[in-house]
C-alpha cells in the first residue's frame, strides 16, 4: 500500500498517532514480537528534536496493546559512533519505562542489538553479501520504524529509511558513509518495514541541526519509501535528488508521487535548504 497520510498535530500525540494510524488501515498484521526502532542516534541532541520523542513511542506502545495485550515488543537500537545504545536507552527514559511496563505485566523491554546474537542473512545486495545481522531480524517479525524529520549531509535526508541504520551491529559506522545511498537501499530490501512514521512537529537541517522549522505534523505509511518520498517533498525539495530513494523505486519497493490522504503537502510545507552533500 503506496498511500501516505499526512496528518496536522493540532491536539495530543495519542489523537495525532491514532488518526494516522487509522488513516493508513490501523497496524496491519501484528505477529510477536513487535520492534519498534525510534532514531537514537546521539546523546548530545542539540535540537530537541535530533531524536525520537520517547512520548512518540510510549504511545505507539500503548496503542499496540490495546491492539492485543499479549505482544512482545522490544525497542531496539545499537551502538553508532556518536552512543552507545544501553547510554541512549537509559539516557532518554526508555530503560525506566519498560521496567515500568514489566511490573504492570506487559512484555515490553529494551534490546541493544550491539550485544545480540547475529545470523547470517542469505541476500546479494549493492553492498552487502549475506550480512550477518542482529539474531532477531532473521525469524519472522513486524518492524515499525519511529523516525525524526531532517536532512542528512550524506544521505541527503533521514527519515525511515535511514533510521534502519541502527540496526547494524558495528560501532564505527562510517565504514559505511562512501556507499551509504546502498547501505540504505540493501537495509530496506531486507527489512521491508510494516509501518513508518515520522514525527515531523520540527524538522531539523543536518542531523543535529543547528537550524530547525516548525512543520506541525506527522507522516505515517506502510511503505518508507513512500514516506520518506513525501517528507522530502514537505522540505520543498525533490525526492529524485535522494538516490536511495529512486534505487529503491527501481526496486518496485515505492513510489515518489504515493496517494496523500489527510492534509495536503502545501499546507504544512517549509522550505528546507538544499543538504550539503560530501
Amino acid at each position: 500500500m503506496n498511500s501516505v497520510a499526512l496528518v496536522k498535530h493540532t491536539q495530543d500525540i495519542r489523537s495525532t498517532l491514532e488518526e494516522g494510524i487509522n488513516l493508513i488501515g490501523g497496524f496491519g498484521n501484528l505477529k510477536s514480537p513487535v520492534l519498534v526502532k525510534p532514531n537514537l542516534c546521539t546523546i548530545k541532541d542539540g535540537t530537541g528534536a535530533t531524536v525520537t520523542d520517547i512520548e512518540v513511542v510510549k504511545t505507539i506502545i500503548d496503542l499496540l496493546l490495546q491492539e492485543d495485550e499479549s505482544l512482545s515488543i522490544r525497542i531496539i537500537e545499537t551502538d553508532s559512533q556518536s552512543k552507545y545504545a544501553q547510554e541512549a536507552f537509559d539516557f532518554f527514559g526508555y530503560t525506566e519505562y519498560c521496567e515500568e511496563m514489566q511490573q504492570i505485566g506487559a512484555d515490553v523491554a529494551t534490546l541493544d542489538q550491539s550485544n545480540t546474537p547475529l545470523a547470517k542473512i542469505q541476500f546479494d545486495g549493492e553492498y552487502f553479501k549475506d550480512p550477518e545481522l542482529p539474531e532477531i531480524l532473521s525469524k519472522p517479525h513486524h518492524f515499525i520504524s519511529v523516525a525524526t524529520a531532517k536532512t542528512h549531509y550524506l544521505s541527503y535526508i533521514t527519515g525511515a529509511l535511514k533510521n534502519l541504520f541502527g540496526v547494524l551491529p558495528r560501532k564505527d559506522m562510517a565504514v559505511y558513509h562512501s556507499k551509504i545511498h546502498e547501505v540504505i537501499t540493501d537495509l530496506t530490501r531486507i527489512l521491508k518495514p510494516n509501518l513508518n512514521i515520522i514525527d515531523a512537529r520540527i524538522g531539523v537541517e543536518d542531523w543535529n541541526g543547528p537550524t530547525t522549522h516548525q512543520i506541525g505534523a506527522f507522516i505515517f505509511g506502510q511503505n518508507p519509501v513512500s514516506v520518506d518520498a513525501v517528507m522530502t517533498k514537505v522540505f520543498q525539495l525533490n525526492p529524485e535528488n535522494v538516490q536511495h530513494l529512486v534505487k529503491l523505486v527501481n526496486y518496485n519497493l515505492g513510489s515518489m508521487n504515493p496517494e496523500i490522504i489527510g492534509t495536503s503537502i502545501e499546507e504544512v510545507s517549509v522550505q528546507f535548504g538544499i543538504p550539503k552533500v560530501t
